[in-house]
């Protein structure tokens, strides 16, 4: 391991541009209100009868966090599509009175760009989410809401990612015309700013000498355990497998024993009390456990305290990022170059 060469932990581009998400995050909230509000009232005059989300990477952990935030919040069956099933089989959907999410930063992705031209000729609403605002994505779908995160020129997607969350939920709380969500969003760029001010650097030490890890998140929390273990992969070398709280029982508990390491992402809801119970069982088995929550537990990571449970993943994932910034240069990678990966992927 060798990082004479490598930079300060504050001086990489992820550090940086993972830095900027609460401002980008206040941006958007502004810029996009009035397209939000159209967006919404679109929405709630065409009824979908249900959601389907199409995306790939970190977009894909984002549509996790929608599929969670509208069921919870609209009661609508939301459900990821498969990109290959139109792309690469050419199987024609029903779709019709369907509202279909492409999530995308650069917007130019060939399986994307194809999903959404079937499901509009399925007969689905089609909206995009989308970083680059004169992207092919973006001209095709019937709906657009940039994302606001400017240029991110690190490989790993950081404040594009809390943007494509913020952005979700801002339609969600414009689309459920909750007054409630309204407050949470409003306060969510300067809890944001105090996310990435907290220290982790336990889990830093937990982690650099590691080679495998389980990271375990459910609900809200899970699209956030997805997009973390991914982050451990690609700026890390390190191979980390995200796994619902519910579903690590079934089979991958297993392999867990002395010093296994696993990292929690625990929010305040009703999945409270089974995470904290999978923690102590975890720990039982002598496993090595770094809860980021307000759990009452050891080796807890610190967090915005009282957050709301739709705020806290965004909150938590912020305080991630930070930590696997120089989590990387500990482990003796470049956060900003990641081998074998580009910028853009453009899959077929």
């Amino acid at each position: 391991m060798n990082t004479a060469s490598l930079p300060a932990p504050d001086q990489t581009l992820m550090h940086r541009e993972a830095g900027e998400a609460a401002a980008v995050v206040s941006h958007q909230l502004s810029d996009n209100a009035s397209r939000v509000k159209a967006a919404a009232e679109r929405l709630r005059a065409y009824r979908p009868r249900a959601v389907v989300t199409c995306a790939r990477g970190s977009s894909d952990h984002a549509a996790t966090f929608a599929k969670y935030l509208i069921e919870t919040q609209l009661g609508l069956i939301t459900c990821s599509a498969a990109p290959s099933v139109g792309s690469v089989y050419q199987r024609p959907q029903q779709l019709d009175g369907v509202l279909y999410i492409a999530i995308s930063q650069s917007g130019k992705s060939p399986d994307l760009l194809a999903n959404v031209e079937r499901a509009k000729a399925a007969g689905a609403l089609t909206l995009a989410l989308v970083n680059v605002a004169d992207s092919p994505l973006a001209q095709m779908a019937d709906l657009v809401l940039p994302l606001q995160a400017g240029q991110e020129l690190s490989v790993a997607a950081t404040k594009s990612f809390i943007a494509s969350l913020s952005a979700l939920l801002h339609l969600v709380t414009e689309w459920a015309d909750s007054e409630a969500l309204r407050t949470e969003l409003r306060q969510l760029p300067e809890a944001l700013a105090r996310a990435w001010s907290f220290d982790w650097s336990d889990a830093v030490k937990a982690l650099t000498p590691v080679h495998n890890l389980f990271v375990i998140g459910r609900g809200l929390g899970f699209g956030i355990a997805q997009e973390a273990a991914l982050k451990l992969k690609e700026t890390c070398g390190l191979h980390a497998e995200a796994f619902s709280a519910a579903e690590v029982r079934h089979g991958p508990m297993a392999i867990v024993g002395e010093n296994f390491p696993v990292l929690v992402f625990a929010q305040q809801d009703e999945t409270r009390e089974s995470t904290e119970s999978l923690v102590q069982e975890f720990r039982q088995r002598g496993a090595r456990v770094l809860v980021a929550g307000e759990a009452d537990l050891a080796d807890t990571l610190p967090v915005v305290p009282e957050a709301h449970p739709v705020i806290a993943p965004i909150l938590a994932i912020q305080s991630f990022y930070r930590m696997a910034n120089a989590l990387a240069i500990a482990r003796g990678y470049h956060p900003d170059e990641p081998p074998h990966l580009n910028k853009v992927t453009e899959t077929v």
